[in-house]
């Protein structure tokens, strides 16, 4: 169990996780296939809550003695809001199963709509800039115990189950730097009351850079 956990640990130090940004809408397009493209029609039908089906895995910048990724794993509660507002709450855990929770993020900021995304139709490129507020609580003590290490300037002593606000920080483990909001490029892809996101590059890469946006959907949210 110790080894698992650690593992897990150095995966999630690696990874950073989302953000948001001011919003512009792209020109409006037509409905293809049964799915929406209208862009103002695709924001109307986001507004509400959404969660993941299952943990989630990810592929992580560490690697295993053979070469291979380490994964990590996630589970996601997201929320839109209108003003292209943005809510998401992270748990990650050490395991498949979510049975051993490690840390849990909470990031809220703003959606910018960068037009559309050829993964498929009514598919758009979204930015998430996290411009409003990004807290860390860890809930293991091994997480803990690595924080007060590698996060200890600027912060009270870490502590189990008690929330600290890395906004406009610098927080080493997610590679955010003071006085910057994280961002990701990403996409976003509703049909009917599945949400998709962009799915992680396979080698690790995060989504920093519009030549690392994804290229590829993640396993969808459900409506809650």
């Amino acid at each position: 169990m110790r080894k698992v956990i650690k593992a897990s640990l150095l995966v999630l130090l690696m990874m950073g996780i989302i953000g948001g940004a001011e919003a512009q809408t792209s020109p409006k397009q037509s409905k293809v296939s049964g799915v929406e493209t209208d862009v103002k029609k695709i924001k109307d039908k986001l507004l509400g809550n959404w969660e993941s089906i299952a943990p989630e895995i990810r592929p992580s910048t560490i690697k295993n003695a053979d070469g291979t990724l380490k994964p990590f794993y996630l589970k996601r509660a997201f929320k839109y809001l209108p003003s292209d507002r943005f809510e998401l709450e992270i748990i990650n855990s050490a395991d498949p199963y979510g049975a051993i929770p490690l840390a849990r993020i909470k990031i809220r900021g703003h959606m910018s709509w960068q037009g559309p995304h050829p993964i498929a139709p009514g598919a758009q490129k979204v930015d998430f800039i996290a411009d409003e507020s990004y807290e860390v609580t860890p809930l293991a003590q091994g997480f803990v115990d690595v924080l007060n290490k590698v996060a200890a300037d600027g912060y009270n002593p870490w502590s189990a189950n008690t929330t600290q606000s890395i906004f406009g920080k610098t927080f080493i483990p997610f590679g955010l730097k003071q006085g910057t909001n994280f961002m990701e490029y990403d996409l976003v892809y509703l049909r009917g009351d599945l949400l998709f996101w962009g799915a992680r590059n396979i080698d690790g890469r995060a989504f920093d850079s519009e030549q690392n946006r994804p290229t590829n959907l993640q396993i969808p949210l459900i409506r809650k």
